[in-house]
């Protein structure tokens, strides 16, 4: 009976077999779902995928345009209330459009995107979902779509946006930058709405203070009336910023020092208080 030999350094056939199976399971993944997130060393552009027609026109901050069809563009309208601290609380209504903020630095993809205020013609704010805050002094507020790339989506090369006056109220839109070629689809009107009464309460006030990871009170939650006006004071022991989520309302903290956000309710539901840095949760506010 012959028993079989192999060659000192040939490999067997299983060996073979595992090679082929380990050269074959990073293929495997090639027909994962593509990310939208850009590797490093390229552009936003250069990650933007085919969706509509990137145009050598930009805007006022540099932002390419990417020209897509007016019957299934995004559209934006934009509300804007005067809150009693002298600022605006702006509203967004969308069509064919959704915020993802976890893409955002990734591929153009159809209806997606952030939105970005325009104060006076200068960009301030992103938007990242259907709420904002525009401080006291501006008079003009224009609201721009942007694709995840940070490109600007547009129809017949004009952006699309919303444009609204906010000195005085009630007050009516003002109209889109002219260009040549600008369709109505591109730009939408707003009216901002004349302002709420000032509520009756005389307002409560929430104190806390943070010393390291601790917060005190411990985190609870702030049951208020819409309309009321609440007064946070907080003092914490480093830098940080107190920022009131859905309101978009945020102050610095310095260490030791009590820092002072006073807001008027308006809005229902829940939104959380936090601190950027540290991402301590500070307290809850229900608003029914």
């Amino acid at each position: 009976m012959t028993r079989a030999t192999h060659p000192r350094g040939a490999a067997t056939p299983l060996a073979a077999l595992v090679l082929v199976l380990a050269a074959a399971m990073p293929l495997a993944g090639c027909g994962g779902p593509a990310t939208t997130h850009h590797k490093p060393g390229t552009t936003h552009e250069e990650a933007s995928g085919s969706s509509g027609t990137l145009l050598p026109a930009r805007d006022e901050s540099g932002h390419r345009l990417r020209e897509v069809p007016a019957a299934t563009a995004p559209t934006v309208r934009v509300e804007a209330r005067p809150d009693t601290e002298g600022g605006w609380n702006v509203h967004l209504t969308v069509e064919r459009f959704r915020f993802t903020p976890d893409s955002t630095g990734g591929a153009a993809l159809p209806g997606r995107g952030h939105a970005r205020l325009l104060a006076d013609g200068r960009e301030t704010a992103r938007l990242y979902g259907a709420w904002g805050y525009v401080p006291p002094g501006v008079r003009t507020l224009t609201v721009r779509l942007h694709a995840d790339d940070h490109t600007v989506w547009a129809v017949d090369g004009a952006p699309v946006q919303a444009t609204v006056r906010l000195a005085g109220a009630p007050a009516t839109s003002a109209p889109p930058t002219p260009r040549p070629s600008a369709s109505s689809t591109a730009t939408a009107t707003a009216t901002a709405v004349p302002p709420s009464p000032r509520p009756s309460q005389p307002g409560r006030t929430v104190t806390l203070t943070i010393t390291g990871k601790t917060v005190e009170p411990p985190p609870s939650r702030v049951e208020l009336k819409k309309g009321e006006r609440l007064t946070l004071r907080v003092t914490g022991d480093r830098a940080d910023t107190v920022h009131v989520h859905g309101y978009d309302r945020e102050v610095p903290l310095s260490p030791g020092v009590p820092a002072t956000l006073t807001l008027t309710a308006d809005q229902t539901g829940l939104f959380e208080v936090e601190t950027h840095e540290s991402g301590l949760l500070l307290t809850q506010l229900v608003v029914r």
